[in-house]
Order: structure tokens, then sequence, then C-alpha cells
């Protein structure tokens, strides 16, 4: 057996006894403790494209991430099961706006001012964002730039990803910078097409531990774009919290 086959063959005794599949570092990092004598460039070579050397055995879920094809067939269930999974206690998507508007504010430093809406507050089929923001210049600086808008979708249910996602890219209608907030238990595989979702579409997206409204852990993994809305309808929405945001 040459050194190659050797490493192929030990990433798949690894990975038959990972049901949750291997991010490509973490399975360099476990090949080369079992082959310490193997050279990191040659570990590289024989892991980088093992989905397509050994497609009969192993399989990518999302990308940089390496399963077996033995758990492939519980994916789905997986899925289903994090899906439906539901918050303990009375945890609903409301718990969450004040703390994501002032996590959004001081922490992430996107607005000067966020509040919490929700509901059907634009009274608009389109939808009404959960948090909007105002970033507005300070007194202080030097080059005072035009306000900029900023949106929020959050969403405690993993089974409404894609609703989500279309009424954030609605958003982008009124909105300089929108953001998705999501449950950080939804499957690898969900995470992975929304993160490449939101870099197309220039959104923003946020994970957090829908479960524990006193402590989501707000977390970014992709960081908003800036867009150019509709004047017309930036205007006709914000007028309905002027007051509240610009007060």
């Amino acid at each position: 057996m040459t050194q190659l086959e050797r490493i192929r063959a030990k990433a798949l005794e690894i990975l038959v006894n990972e049901p949750n599949g291997l991010h490509y570092s973490e399975l360099m990092r476990k090949v080369k403790e079992a082959l310490p004598e193997a050279k990191q460039n040659t570990i590289h070579g024989s892991l980088w494209n093992l989905d397509t050397t050994k497609s009969e055995f192993i399989y990518k879920p999302a990308r940089g991430l390496f399963r077996h094809v033995s758990f492939k067939e519980t994916e789905i269930e997986k899925d289903i099961e994090i899906a439906e999974k539901k918050p303990k206690g009375k945890v609903s998507e409301e718990d969450f706006y004040e703390s994501f508007a002032d996590w959004i504010k001081n922490e992430l430093e996107e607005c000067t001012k966020a509040i919490s809406l929700g509901g059907n507050r634009f009274k608009d089929k389109w939808g009404t964002p959960d948090v909007v923001g105002v970033r507005a210049p300070r007194p202080s600086d030097i080059l005072k730039l035009p306000a900029e808008i900023v949106s929020a979708e959050i969403k405690t249910d993993s089974n409404s990803l894609i609703t989500a996602f279309g009424q954030a890219c609605s958003y982008r209608l009124f909105s300089h910078k929108v953001y998705l907030v999501i449950p950080n238990s939804s499957s690898e595989s969900d995470l992975a097409r929304l993160d490449a979702l939101c870099r197309l579409y220039g959104i923003g997206l946020i994970l957090f531990d829908a479960q524990e409204p006193k402590d989501p852990g707000y977390e970014i993994r992709v960081r908003a774009g800036k867009n150019e809305p509709d004047m017309f309808y930036v205007n006709r929405n914000l007028k309905t919290v002027e007051d509240e945001l610009f007060g």
C-alpha cells in the first residue's frame, strides 16, 4: 500500500466514526495524529479531493465538510428533527427583538439607533422587519455621511429559513443593509446554503441561540453589504416609525 493509499484509508476509517462529518482542517489534524510520519503536504494532496477520489465512500453535505456515505440517509432525518425542535418554555421571536436591537447598535455598531417592530407595522404584504435601525451622522463626525437604514429578520424556527431569506431580500427595497438572524442549531447544510446566498445577495447572516432569550449569544457569520434602496419605499415605510426612529 502506497502512502497516499494509507492516508486515504485512514481518513475513511476516521470518517466512518464521525456521524456529523469533519471539516477539512479537522480531518487533516486527525490523520496527522494517526500517521505522524506522513508529511503535511502529502496529507493535503491525498485528502483535498477525497469526495471525488473516494466518491463511493465520501460525500460533501456542505462546503469543506466531509462525511461518510453511511450517514447520508440520516441527514434528511436529522434536518427534519432540528427543524421541528421547539424552543423550551414559551420562547417566541418577539423575545429577541429588543436584545438584537441593542446588539446591532452597541456590539455590531451598524446603527446609532435601533427599534423593534414586527407584526404588520408597515401594513404591507411584503412584510415588516422585526428590527429596524438608522445609522445617522453624529455631531462629532468630521465628514457627515447620509443616514443609512438597517433592517433585520429574526427567525427562531429552523423550518422557515427559506421564507425568512425571502423576507430579508424584500427589505432591500427600503434598506441600505439587511440582516437575517437564524438559530445556530440549524443544520450544517442549511447554514452552508444560506451563507452562500447571503454573500451573493449582500445580506448579513447572524446566528444565535433561539432557546436562550436572556443570553442569545449573537454571532456574525456574514456582514451585510451596502445596497442603494428605492427612496420612494424608504420614505413611505419609515414615515410609519418616524417619531420612534428619528425622535
